[in-house]
């Protein structure tokens, strides 16, 4: 039997309240000093936390103090990655300092950590997000955001009331091909811009996969949570992180937002990016005129420029379209048509966008630091989480929409708000 994700999402956050606990640096006016160390747990132990636990030690000044997982394999296997990290990559071999949680909010109960990352499957992020800033935490949170757009604006709603800050990790914002690709598009000189192709893998679907005996060793109810019960399956949650594929819970409606979202957070984030519409989104959206197609939706915005979800033949990538040329960006190039393009010089007085220096998690450290604004804060995710969104409903009910990017509202359609506020 399936729950209202709204009324879990209510109950969690009054049953984590129990666990809520001032934290250690003064929480009345928000201000961590510089020379004071940030202690990090992970919330979310499967293979991303891997690396995301490696960016973390290798800055000065933080320590990986806790992680929690519904797995008791991977909190095993937590504790002895980290020793590993910090014998690699800081010459020591006697940390022993983790501690480990199957539930997430004792480890939020712990008043000496100052931070954590949100690591675990899209249908948790805005639960535990939101707990961990009532809790008096800054939060690091993986992308998509959200899986709806609901849990986004209720996200971003607690980020301004708590004054926390976060970070969404679409990290690509902190590499400098997708950073220079916007900054030529913003300055305009790719000329009049008149679409972007972004071409990221399919919509969601329903869950689907064959029930499988439950392995030992894991509270599967927790893991399912607000999603209400699936059948197990190790390709939707694997016992161990020791697999070669990434498990398949991202491809699912249920607790994911297909490859679409999965990707389109950091591809369709860098459209959001190079529009400057971090505050804003499409205005209208067209799906392909065959049913099942899982290409071809085109996402219009209030300044007349399509984004089109295609295959244009260069993988995971974005394909901007202006009049005076073109560009292609993706994780391996970055080319233009004509090629000097790509090589032009801002000039005095351009936008010129944050270089992080492709330290996405140092971003954030120097965020919580300062307490200022991280690259990809709390609302610039919900919107690109956003768009992943209004790109699956429209997939899903195979009919124009009119969207309202202030009021976050379609116009209109009722069984399309009532997707976008699951």
């Amino acid at each position: 039997m399936t729950i209202s994700r709204r009324k879990f999402i209510k109950d969690a956050a009054l049953a984590s309240a129990a666990f809520t606990i001032v934290p250690r640096h003064v929480l009345g006016n928000g201000h961590v000093p510089p020379s004071d160390q940030v202690n990090v747990g992970v919330i979310g132990l499967g293979k991303l936390s891997r690396y995301l636990t490696k960016a973390l030690i290798e800055h000065d000044g933080v320590q990986v103090v806790a992680g929690s997982d519904v797995w008791n394999i991977k909190r095993s296997w937590f504790k002895e990655q980290v020793a590993t990290n910090y014998a690699e990559l800081r010459e020591s071999t006697s940390y022993h300092g983790v501690s480990t949680y199957a539930d997430y909010r004792e480890l939020l109960a712990q008043s000496d950590i100052d931070a954590v990352i949100v690591s675990t499957p899209d249908h948790w992020h805005a639960i535990q997000a939101i707990d961990a800033m009532n809790a008096g935490k800054d939060v690091y949170c993986e992308k998509p955001l959200t899986r709806t757009i609901r849990e986004g604006r209720e996200l971003v709603n607690a980020a301004n009331a708590t004054k926390r800050v976060v970070q969404t990790g679409s990290m690509q914002r902190s590499w400098e091909d997708f950073r220079r690709a916007c900054e030529l598009v913003r300055n305009g000189y790719l000329g009049e811009l008149s679409r972007i192709d972004v071409n990221v893998g399919d919509p969601a679907r329903a869950y689907d996969l064959a029930e499988e005996p439950l392995p030992y060793g894991v509270d599967w109810k927790a893991w399912c949570g607000p999603a209400g019960m699936l059948a197990y399956n190790h390709r939707l949650a694997p016992p161990s992180n020791n697999v070669e594929f990434w498990p398949d819970w991202r491809l699912f409606r249920e607790v994911g937002g297909g490859i679409l979202a999965d990707w389109g957070a950091h591809m369709f984030d860098i459209a959001q990016w190079a529009l400057d519409m971090d505050r804003s989104g499409p205005v209208e959206l067209v799906p392909p005129e065959d049913p099942s197609a899982v290409r071809g939706l085109k996402m219009k915005y209030a300044n007349g420029v399509v984004v089109a979800h295609t295959d244009f033949g260069r993988g995971w990538a974005v394909r901007f379209h202006g009049s005076e040329g073109t560009l292609d960006v993706r994780r391996q190039f970055f080319e233009t048509d004509p090629p000097g393009l790509k090589d032009a010089e801002l000039k005095p007085g351009d936008t010129r966008l944050r270089d992080t220096g492709r330290d996405h998690i140092g971003d954030w450290l120097n965020a919580i630091r300062t307490r200022g604004t991280p690259l990809c804060d709390a609302e610039t995710g919900h919107r690109s989480a956003s768009v992943c969104s209004l790109a699956n409903i429209a997939y899903r009910l195979n009919r124009p929409l009119k969207w309202d990017p202030v009021k976050e509202q379609f116009a209109g359609d009722d069984e399309a708000n009532r997707l976008a506020m699951e």
